[in-house]
């Protein structure tokens, strides 16, 4: 003891050791340290079987190996969400063609899409309906070539009223002679913002009137 201190008055000598860094995975030389320390400790009589050692590095193995393959899955989700946000700068403020059977009618505007025929047609047809399903429009295009069809609704309903301003619903009807049948509708949009997918789900397109459509339905950009 040193003279004139007493051990109860240095505090530093129930000082509390330093905490040691918490550690919740296993390293490789951790591992190899316990199963040395295993090998060591094993009952002579019964040693250890060499399949079961075997079976334990081949676990070891595996873990890492999926360890391994989650981080790079990891940069690789990165990588795309990079990509993701470059192609949604490319996106802002243009006009798509995507396939969509909605489009919005804004104040003193109108509707522009297109269909894709396989083949020739002797007439092609639009029709446009509101949200109650009521039919506001129809348009006869006559016949059309194979081929990207476009079609525009000025707004205006079969009296010649402007309609008012909202979503309607647009059906494209395509004649073969006596047979007529629905074509996929195409909507010309422009792209307001995008959001980037999370948890592996594509970009969504924000389009006008509060719509939003996912980029795997896009057909152009215009």
């Amino acid at each position: 003891m040193i003279p004139g201190v007493n051990e109860f008055d240095d505090p530093g000598i129930f000082a509390s050791p330093p905490a040691q860094e918490s550690r919740s995975d296993l390293g490789q030389a951790d591992f190899l340290k316990l199963m040395i320390t295993q090998f060591r400790n094993q009952d002579p009589f019964e040693p250890m079987d060499n399949g079961a050692f075997l079976g334990q590095l081949a676990q070891f193995s595996t873990v890492s190996g999926i360890a391994s393959l989650n981080e790079g899955f990891a940069g690789l989700s990165a990588s795309l969400q990079n990509e993701q946000a470059l192609q949604a700068a490319n996106l802002v403020g243009h006009r798509v063609l995507a396939s969509n059977d909605v489009g919005y009618l804004a104040e003193d505007g109108s509707i522009s899409g297109a269909a894709e025929l396989d083949s020739g047609a002797s007439n092609v047809q639009i029709e446009i309906a509101d949200s109650t399903g009521q039919l506001v429009q129809r348009i006869d295009l006559g016949a059309q070539q194979r081929g990207l069809v476009r079609f525009t609704w000025d707004g205006r309903n079969s009296d010649g009223e402007v309609a008012a301003s909202g979503h309607y619903l647009v059906t494209v009807r395509v004649s073969y002679g006596d047979q007529v049948e629905n074509a996929e509708t195409l909507i010309e949009s422009t792209v307001e913002s995008v959001s980037l997918g999370r948890f592996g789900q594509g970009m969504t397109l924000n389009l006008p009137g509060g719509a939003k459509l996912p980029l795997s339905l896009v057909r152009r950009i215009i």
